[in-house]
């Protein structure tokens, strides 16, 4: 789903109910922002750092660049 939301007068946004349902947010939750360029991603904030990495490398061997990386070692 896609809704525009504003930003307050204070800097702030409200999530719509929809997100927060999808993203299983309850009240205090932490959120991790990630600012690239001109996207912005907001996900619940990762239990531990093996969390929020997972499937990056996994993506990298998929592109073979770790492979050639290693190979040129």
């Amino acid at each position: 789903f896609m809704q525009v939301v504003k930003l307050s007068s204070k800097n702030q946004i409200v999530l719509p109910k929809k997100a927060r349902e999808a993203m299983h947010l309850k009240p205090q939750a932490e959120l991790l922002v990630i600012v690239k360029n001109d996207v912005t991603i907001i996900i619940p904030k990762p239990k531990s750092h093996h969390q929020a990495l997972s499937g990056i490398v996994k993506g990298l061997y998929e592109k073979n660049y770790l492979k050639k990386e290693r190979q040129s070692w």
